[in-house]
């Protein structure tokens, strides 16, 4: 099943109020990997009056979050919905507030840490994550130009090409569809294109769409 992440760490900041809310987005997979983001950005900030989190994990559907001394409702959760609206997962937002002096009230809360875990989502490099095959062609060089034209159909990702006494191409192609790839490919070639197939696992395929 397809699923959305992000690549590194970002960071983000504003400041509402004179209190600055500063989030954090790292991409984890277990629940011990956001416990040790969380703990770093603690230690990061440790003047800090708040550091509400939230994360999503794959694993277990895990969904964690803490408002971390806000009024119940006012922090997590809002993190938490940003991060589910943009269907991100594998994920762990922090949020980092200190306190300017000046109280926002429920909605300014709200509305405050929404906009910190948005402003970081949009920042990120957003990875489109789909399960995938790598398949190795090896074809003569009459053949290349007609394999070139199909492939964009099929949109696969090109690793590696090379030209020697034949073609060589390497490709990572979504599971989903690699049967239908090698039927039209062994069609068009009259079966003369040699495909070798490997062991299929999670790629970013965000650059091609």
């Amino acid at each position: 099943m397809d699923y959305l992440t992000i690549s590194n760490v970002v960071k983000t900041s504003f400041i509402e109020k004179r209190s600055e809310f500063i989030g954090y987005l790292s991409p984890v997979t277990t629940n011990q990997e956001a416990v040790d983001f969380i703990n770093s950005v603690k230690a990061e900030h440790r003047k800090a009056k708040h550091h509400v989190y939230a994360y999503l994990l794959r694993k277990d559907h895990t969904t964690r979050y803490s408002d971390d001394g806000e009024p119940q409702g006012t922090a997590g959760i809002p993190v938490l919905d940003v991060l589910r609206k943009k269907q991100l997962t594998d994920i762990c937002c922090v949020v980092v507030r200190y306190f300017g002096g000046i109280l926002l009230g429920g909605g300014g809360l709200v509305r405050a840490y929404s906009h910190s875990a948005a402003l970081s989502c949009d920042a990120a490099d957003i990875q489109h994550m789909c399960m995938s095959t790598p398949i190795t062609l090896r074809m003569d060089y009459t053949l290349y130009g007609k394999v070139m034209h199909c492939l964009p159909d099929y949109g696969v990702l090109e690793q590696n090409s090379l030209f020697g006494t034949d073609v060589m191409l390497e490709l990572l192609v979504r599971s989903e569809i690699l049967e239908n790839l090698i039927r039209e490919l062994t069609e068009l070639s009259g079966g003369k294109i040699q495909i070798e197939t490997g062991q299929a696992s999670y790629a970013d395929f965000s650059e091609i769409e």
